[in-house]
């Protein structure tokens, strides 16, 4: 790094101005923050950069050895250690973020002794961003419900936990494989969350539509239920049976991510005609809700549905997934085809996810991918046919008629991508 950015110094004085800059950069942060406290602080612009230095200099004398940087650690730690004794006398609220920080900036120093600009680096910036931004993070942990923090909690029990401990291998002659049933789990877990944390923040900022087209990405079924019994409460036929038909057409978009993770061979070959659909759904129901009557008032989003990362459920739906496996491929086997479509369009009575991703596992090898293809396409019409019995169900009658009808019309349409 020193022949790269300073031409004209040696390389050790380049380490030098760099461990200054570095540490310089949280010791400045820390003395803004002592001029504002009334109480005690540990060091500033001056006991940072010496800290900095010191680490550096434990790294020059140690020839490589880590003896000496940990023997200056602990003479560091040791004072720091006092400093906060002495703070608690004074104030037991106190905290120790500054005596944190005088070993983070130890730390930094020993790496740019040993090169790790990149890690020094980034390890002083993002130091510098926690203690700046400390007022924000606080608050939002105020904003942030308990419930929050242990949903997210579950989604890294289901990625960072179980995922790399799945075994990768093939089992039976379904090719059932341990690792590939779960990625399906946490891809459709992940494609919920992230459009139910979406739906979280626009809560009362956006209006139905949007919370049409962010809960059809999260899940379609359940949005036509909550838009089908908030239109109880309004006027406006138009409005929601227009974002009932969007969320429908959201559908397709999401069962498009799933396919171009699982299944290229089934993305390609349904790709045109779903975005295709997505668009027929989402441009149509947007112009079928500008349809509104006189004297409406405005709505404003829509109710929040729960959230979808329940351990339960991803069991459930893991469970769900291999035997859809398993039947689809019984029905192929024994039935034919004709008997295959026929529980394709079963299928969509029900969560369509778990037959459709059961496809993409068997597609191209067990299930030729034209038929595939086609089940995908009748499970996932039937279910917009059976969203529009809810949506009958659940609304007023005049939203639920044109909800039924306009489902209807888009079911139809989604068959028609069978000839494509």
């Amino acid at each position: 790094m020193g022949d790269s950015l300073f031409h004209f110094i040696p390389t050790e004085a380049a380490k030098i101005i760099l461990v200054l800059f570095l540490s310089f950069l949280v010791g400045l942060e820390r003395e803004e923050h002592m001029a504002a406290s009334e109480h005690y602080g540990f060091g500033g612009v001056r006991t940072f950069p010496l800290i900095g230095l010191f680490a550096y200099a434990m790294g020059l004398i140690s020839a490589g050895n880590l003896i000496m940087p940990g023997i200056g650690l602990a003479v560091v730690g040791v004072f720091l250690w006092q400093s906060y004794n002495y703070k608690l006398k004074s104030s037991p609220q106190a905290g120790m973020t500054s005596e944190i920080g005088g070993l983070v900036i130890y730390t930094v120093g020993v790496l740019v002794y040993q090169e790790q600009y990149w890690i020094a680096t980034t390890i002083t910036v993002i130091s510098v961003l926690l203690l700046e931004l400390k007022q924000a993070l606080e608050n939002m942990t105020k904003r942030v419900p308990g419930g929050e923090l242990l949903t997210f909690a579950k989604f890294l029990v289901l990625t960072a936990v179980i995922l790399p401990v799945v075994p990768n291998r093939a089992f039976g002659s379904f090719g059932f494989n341990p690792i590939k049933t779960w990625l399906v789990v946490v891809a459709v877990s992940g494609i919920s969350y992230g459009s139910y944390l979406l739906q979280k923040a626009t809560h009362g900022q956006g209006g139905v539509m949007l919370s049409a087209l962010i809960g059809g990405a999260y899940s379609s079924t359940l949005t036509t239920v909550v838009l089908a019994k908030r239109a109880k409460e309004k006027s406006q036929p138009h409005l929601f049976a227009g974002a009932t038909l969007a969320a429908c057409g959201m559908m397709y978009l999401r069962l498009l991510a799933l396919l171009a993770i699982f299944n290229r061979g089934l993305f390609q070959r349904l790709a045109p005609a779903f975005l295709a659909l997505t668009l027929v759904g989402v441009i149509g129901g947007w112009a079928w809700s500008l349809r509104r009557e006189s004297g409406e008032a405005k709505v404003g989003t829509t109710e929040t549905p729960g959230n979808p990362l329940e351990l339960k459920a991803a069991m459930l739906f893991g469970l769900l997934f291999v035997a859809m496996l398993v039947i689809t491929h019984f029905a192929l086997a024994y039935l034919g085809r004709s008997g295959f479509y026929s529980l394709a369009a079963l299928m969509g009575v029900t969560d369509v996810d778990p037959f459709i991703l059961s496809l993409t596992q068997s597609a191209g090898t067990l299930t030729p991918l034209d038929v595939a293809a086609a089940g995908v396409t009748i499970a996932a019409a039937s279910n917009n046919l059976i969203k529009g019995i809810y949506a009958r169900s659940f609304s007023d009658k005049r939203t639920g008629l044109e909800s039924l009808a306009l489902l209807t019309v888009f079911a139809l349409l989604g068959l028609l991508a069978l000839a494509l």
